[in-house]
């Protein structure tokens, strides 16, 4: 059944008096993208009166974060810390892309995009602090591709009481798409770890059987999830789990967990966790002279993960992906995400985490221009819901995005990557079909 929104009603313009709607209009503070301002935080709790135009009457309504001339959309980001290093590419692409279509379409809407990314430092309190001064401070328009599975969970109750758009998320946390009538203004772009699993069950059941399967995972949602959807994927008469290793968050090392999996007498691991704890599996498993044939998380599907461990190492190992590689230099789409990402500030190296970054903001630029004639809150979680299929170029053929007042999930197909040595470097290339989630 489909949320009423009644809340987002609350704060429409026309229930704004005259005097306050200039108050407000007197006040406004024209955005810079990405700064990291230091003004003083309001009142916790504290969410401002919307920020509106004073448009003619029967122009269309617009909400907080919108002025004649600017959408501002905010978003909370791990842009310093271990995690930065690998995925603080991807505010940096959606910022640059943003800043693309503002120079040649003139922005969105008659409007330019404007960007304001807060530090989150992967720490959820943190992500609270910054959250509630992009939404009290900042007043943007939505939060738009936050990062990070840790910090989110902690802000996306505050953003969905404050009935603030928390869209196209990138935490893959089941539940951030799982919740639609519970959390109607939270939705998620990445493929979540539990569909992620289910897509290995199914693979490992299918060209595998009678393998023994051991799972390494992290006791934090993702963990959680992975685990769950490769139980759901895998057909039990076909393979056997004879290992489930857990690590908790902050551990130093997971020698006993690869240990207790070798003893188990495990063919086939698969691992739910970000680049460094994968690295460290596949190394200490090295050291015991032991080569299982490994499944990895997403999350270590860009070729930064040769920097992490040796192309020997790692060769041979399977991910999951939905988006076209950065090193297809000859597809006009990737050719043309180089040379955005040159011109307008994006990374220096593009790698496949900003090929995804660009397929967010993609999908996000799609989400505005359909509700140009109602840009508030509620008008653009509408626009959201009613994309069908929309496929970016720089998507594999066969995976499109959508959505519905029922689904909250974007990314719901793709297919395998393996690990290959071509000319002594490491690199990924696709194989099999594109995978596509049934859900329950």
């Amino acid at each position: 059944m489909k949320p009423t929104y009644l809340g987002r009603s609350l704060g429409k313009v026309w229930a704004v008096p005259l005097v306050l709607l200039l108050a407000v209009l007197a006040v406004i503070a024209v955005a810079v993208a990405c700064e990291e301002e230091e003004e003083e935080t309001p009142t916790p709790g504290v969410t401002p009166a919307a920020t509106v135009t004073d448009t003619p009457t029967g122009a269309p309504t617009v909400g907080p974060g919108i002025t004649d001339t600017e959408i501002i959309l905010g978003a909370d980001c791990p842009l310093t810390g271990a995690m930065a290093a690998v995925y603080t590419t991807i505010p940096q692409t959606t910022n640059a892309y943003f800043k693309y279509i503002n120079e040649t379409q003139g922005g969105v809407c008659g409007r330019e995009i404007v960007y304001k990314v807060r530090d989150s430092q992967d720490d959820p309190a943190k992500a609270v602090e910054v959250v509630r001064k992009l939404v009290e401070h900042d007043e943007v328009f939505a939060i738009v591709g936050s990062l990070g599975d840790g910090p989110h969970p902690a802000v996306w109750e505050y953003l969905n009481e404050n009935e603030v758009p928390d869209i196209l998320c990138s935490a893959g946390t089941h539940m951030f798409g799982a919740d639609p009538e519970g959390h109607p203004w939270t939705v998620q772009m990445i493929p979540s770890y539990k569909i992620e699993g289910t897509f290995y069950g199914r693979y490992i059941s299918e060209n595998l059987p009678g393998k023994k399967v051991a799972i390494l995972y992290p006791t934090d949602p993702m963990g959680i999830n992975g685990l769950e959807g490769i139980k759901e994927g895998l057909d039990p008469e076909k393979n056997e789990i004879v290992s489930e290793q857990s690590v908790t968050t902050g551990a130093v090392s997971v020698r006993s967990q690869i240990f207790n999996m070798k003893s188990a007498g495990a063919e086939i691991v698969a691992v739910f966790s970000a680049p460094g704890f994968t690295s460290q599996a596949i190394k200490e498993a090295d050291r015991l002279g032991w080569y299982p044939q490994w499944f990895i998380s997403y999350l270590n599907s860009d070729e930064i993960m040769f920097l992490f461990v040796s192309p020997e190492l790692l060769e041979g190992a399977i991910t999951f992906q939905a988006v076209k590689l950065a090193g297809w230099t000859d597809d006009p789409a990737v050719a043309e995400h180089h040379r955005i990402l040159r011109e307008y500030g994006g990374p220096p190296e593009p790698t496949n985490f900003t090929i995804y970054a660009q397929v967010l903001a993609e999908t996000a630029v799609e989400a505005l221009s359909r509700s140009c004639d109602n840009l508030t809150r509620e008008g653009l979680m509408d626009a959201l819901e009613s994309i069908q299929d929309f496929h970016s170029d720089l998507m594999l053929d066969g995976v499109n995005v959508s959505f519905s007042d029922t689904d909250h999930t974007g990314l719901q197909t793709g297919r395998m990557l393996r690990a290959v040595i071509e000319d002594g470097k490491g690199k990924y290339e696709y194989f099999g079909p594109v995978y596509e989630f049934e859900a329950e």
